[in-house]
């Protein structure tokens, strides 16, 4: 099995999905909410899967947060 199948595969897709939840993850820059992810994946799957087969899929930019340090930094 190639590494591209292992990363599409239902059963990642699912877990990284479940993680998502459990972590109750901050929206990102694109402004979608955890709560709307289901419905967006349910709708969009195919044509993620098939543009990171395809190699053509371009993430969106992480949003960056910083945390204060105890030391200044």
């Amino acid at each position: 099995m190639e590494l591209i199948d292992v990363i599409t595969s239902k059963e990642n897709l699912n877990r990284a999905y479940k993680k998502v939840v459990a972590n109750k993850g901050a929206g990102g820059v694109d402004g979608m909410k955890v709560e709307e992810l289901g419905a967006y994946i349910k709708e969009n799957k195919d044509e993620i899967v098939r543009s990171i087969r395809n190699r053509t899929y371009m993430p969106k930019p992480v949003r960056r947060v910083y945390i204060p340090k105890d030391n200044g930094k």
